[in-house]
């Protein structure tokens, strides 16, 4: 039987199983429901801080997170080992070779809006900084929301879970329309 850790995809059944446990230990351990977003507003808190000490503990929000609490703690580690295992799963799953992306752009990408991997770089980019600053209006990400509140049965997170699947789907045919799907 091949190792499930070189698959090119993983199964999502075993991933989601690995994120359910992940949570129990986070909860029994930490008494902290897993998240990630609030790394971000503490980072770029201490980073303004640098500049303005006073600005940060008079900005209501971000005093909130900043003023007696470390700037580097579990989730600024849980962000930082999310970067280094994709890139391991990566390296794994032969997506990398060479130091290179073996596939760059996806072909329903490439299908749609051509193979200009500048383009799709930028995409992404923007995509996850519009998606971050959803995440923080909406007072946690989806790891925040649809995982540690989905575990939790918070009427807030499957309202913010089920508005992220109907956003996702919408955005998709969008972008791809229904022609899209012969594309895949």
């Amino acid at each position: 039987m091949a190792n499930p850790l070189t698959a090119p995809r993983w199964s999502p059944y075993a991933v989601g199983a690995g994120i359910g446990v992940l949570s129990w230990i986070t909860f029994a351990w930490m008494g902290k429901a897993l998240g990630t977003s609030t790394t971000f507003v503490k980072a770029a808190g201490a980073a303004e801080g640098v500049v303005s000490e006073t600005h940060v503990r008079e900005t209501e929000y971000l005093a909130k997170y900043i003023v007696g609490s470390p700037v580097f703690d579990w989730q600024f580690a849980l962000v930082v080992a999310l970067f280094l295992g994709a890139g391991l799963a990566a390296l794994l799953g032969r997506r990398l070779a060479g130091g290179k992306f073996v596939e760059t752009v996806p072909d329903l990408w490439a299908w749609r809006f051509g193979k200009s991997r500048a383009l799709r770089y930028t995409a992404a980019f923007l995509g996850g900084a519009v998606l971050l600053f959803g995440a923080r209006m909406a007072g946690g990400c989806t790891s925040g929301h649809a995982i540690s509140g989905g575990l939790q049965l918070a009427v807030s997170s499957w309202i913010f879970t089920i508005a992220m699947f109907i956003t996702g789907i919408v955005t998709a045919f969008a972008l791809f329309g229904v022609k899209g799907r012969s594309h895949v």
